[in-house]
């Protein structure tokens, strides 16, 4: 058994660390999400990140159509991956980690929009973006 953490997290547990620095690129970061029952709420009005899934059927333009109102609302894409569904080339689906709160007008146009092109949208969580992406604007 293992687990990559960081260094305090070594110190605090007891464990034995069998390896330092293993980022592939010095800028690299990891993620470390907290799952619970019940939402913690933000603001409209901090800087936050809102992370969520959505599919769309496997067609020509549809990733395009489906991102297309987070451009025209000027909502930034920081993250983007796809799934294959079930292992089946018919359908996709996106994790997306965008610059924003839901209940900004920007967010809820682009999210709007969204609704129209794909399916199975899923908000997954809003939560205070970190200083570093400060740093790094």
């Amino acid at each position: 058994m293992g687990a990559i953490a960081s260094e305090l997290a070594g110190e605090i547990y007891g464990l034995e660390s069998l390896a330092a620095d293993i980022a592939d690129h010095k800028g690299n970061t990891t993620r470390f999400l907290i799952l619970a029952r019940d939402a913690k709420k933000t603001s409209p009005t901090q800087r936050c990140i809102t992370s969520l899934v959505f599919r769309v059927r496997s067609v020509p333009a549809a990733l395009y159509k489906a991102l297309g109102g987070f451009a025209s609302n000027g909502v930034n894409i920081t993250k983007l991956e796809s799934y294959l569904v079930d292992g089946s080339f018919t359908a996709a689906q996106f994790y997306v980690d965008l610059e924003g709160h839901p209940d900004s007008a920007a967010m809820r146009n682009a999210l709007e929009e969204l609704a129209f092109f794909a399916h199975e949208v899923k908000i997954l969580g809003t939560y205070p973006a970190h200083p570093f992406r400060d740093q790094t604007a």
